[in-house]
């Protein structure tokens, strides 16, 4: 069932948000700004709470759920970020929550999950990629009546995720470019949302890992289908595209942006070496995409979403190596 998320669904969100969630930082990066020839600012969810932007969706929905949904007890599917989210939301509110996360999912975002729920969380891996988690986890729901949510098919989560473009224009009214992660799309969706309507003409970007071109392929056949999907430094991008949010894509975005996991590594390297950020490959992607020259930024002032920081040891001593 397709949805509208408007710029009052998004400043609802920022009310209720307020006090529950932080106002990330807008660092301004001297050493891209020179790479690219542009103006160019960082919005930093990797310094959010539970260390990515994912919070912002999750308690936005979990916080509006019915009276009958909180004693069903509901389930979710995630790459991990917004498990977190929801595990938190979980304990807050007292609910019972099965999270259901693929074998990808790194070990320090299943113990953060468990950690950030405690008894309200049971956890569950399911196979290997986030498709074949999803599908499961959604049969679950049906099988044991529970409530499903979904990690970016929603309004509430949208609109909750939304928030971080809000603040970015807030904080630095001129932007001209927003570079943005593209995975379900619920994040650009909001994000670009609202930047359109503080500042009509700027250009929004989705930045894809190669390793999934779950978005290039609907994009081109006008629906979404099955993509053969590869393991990525940018575990957090898992999953196919959304068909409810596959027309504001088409229409509202710019492009999209792929990037190779080398250039991923380069992003993750750039982040930690530059501007001293534990950076995890879903959250580099758009770094990666700018040091790269992927789209043309002279003379604009861009804002890059840096999404999360939640990598393992594994893959960012991976990425620090890769290329060397």
């Amino acid at each position: 069932m397709s949805y509208e998320v408007t710029i009052t669904d998004i400043l609802l969100a920022a009310r209720f948000l307020k006090n529950r969630i932080r106002h990330t930082p807008l660092e301004y990066s001297p050493e891209l700004s020179g790479v690219t020839g542009g103006k160019v600012w960082l919005k930093l969810e990797n310094q959010q709470i539970a260390g990515s932007f994912k919070p912002r969706g999750a308690f936005n929905r979990m916080f509006a759920m019915t009276q009958e949904e909180k004693e069903k007890g509901f389930i979710t599917c995630s790459s991990g970020n917004h498990a977190q989210g929801v595990a938190m939301a979980a304990r807050a509110l007292k609910v019972k929550a099965v999270i259901c996360v693929p074998g990808q999912c790194p070990r320090v975002k299943r113990e953060s999950i468990l950690e950030k729920g405690g008894e309200y969380v049971e956890l569950r891996v399911i196979g290997t990629y986030y498709d074949e988690a999803e599908a499961e986890s959604m049969k679950m729901a049906e099988r044991e009546n529970l409530v499903f949510i979904s990690a970016f098919d929603d309004p509430y989560v949208s609109a909750g995720q939304g928030t971080v473009g809000l603040e970015m224009l807030l904080d630095e009214p001129e932007l001209d470019v927003i570079l943005c992660q593209i995975s379900g799309a619920g994040l650009i969706r909001g994000v670009a949302t609202a930047a359109k309507a503080l500042r009509p003409g700027i250009k929004v970007w989705g930045v894809h890992a190669e390793a999934n071109p779950a978005w290039p392929e609907a994009i081109k056949r006008g629906r979404v289908e099955p993509a053969d999907e590869e393991i990525s430094l940018a575990d957090a991008l898992g999953g196919g595209a959304c068909q409810n949010h596959l027309t504001f894509v088409r229409s509202e975005l710019e492009g999209l942006i792929t990037v190779s996991e080398e250039e991923i590594a380069s992003g993750i390297r750039f982040m930690f070496e530059k501007h001293h950020q534990l950076v995890e490959g879903a959250g580099a992607i758009t770094v990666a995409a700018a040091l790269a020259g992927k789209a043309d930024l002279r003379d604009k002032k861009v804002g890059i979403v840096v999404s999360g920081g939640n990598i393992g040891e594994e893959k960012f001593f991976h990425a620090m190596k890769c290329g060397r």
